[in-house]
């Protein structure tokens, strides 16, 4: 079994307040795990206004799979025209067997 570790840096350019950055990231997080079934939180930046951190978690058996379902979460994450990606890291980590 593999898994994908998926860092993303995103920015939320029409937040004002803290509470209007955590409903737009809660959102985008819960599409990601309804839509792809993959694991996500908030992993840093909680105290900016305008830019949040989201790790992804991706289990599969095989490196192509895993890949495909983190390009996914990018590009379901782009199709939001509340968010703004900055960075995004992928590393598979496993080993097939």
């Amino acid at each position: 079994m593999l898994a994908a570790l998926v860092d993303l840096d995103v920015h939320v350019p029409a937040a004002q307040s803290l509470k209007d950055k955590r409903g737009v990231v809660k959102h985008a997080i819960a599409d990601l795990r309804r839509e792809l079934n993959v694991s996500v939180a908030e992993v840093d930046h909680h105290d900016l206004w305008q830019r949040a951190a989201l790790g992804v978690a991706v289990a599969a058996s095989s490196e192509a799979g895993a890949r495909k379902v983190a390009q996914q979460v990018e590009q379901r994450l782009a199709r939001d025209p509340r968010l703004e990606i900055v960075a995004v890291a992928v590393e598979v980590v496993g080993s097939e067997q």
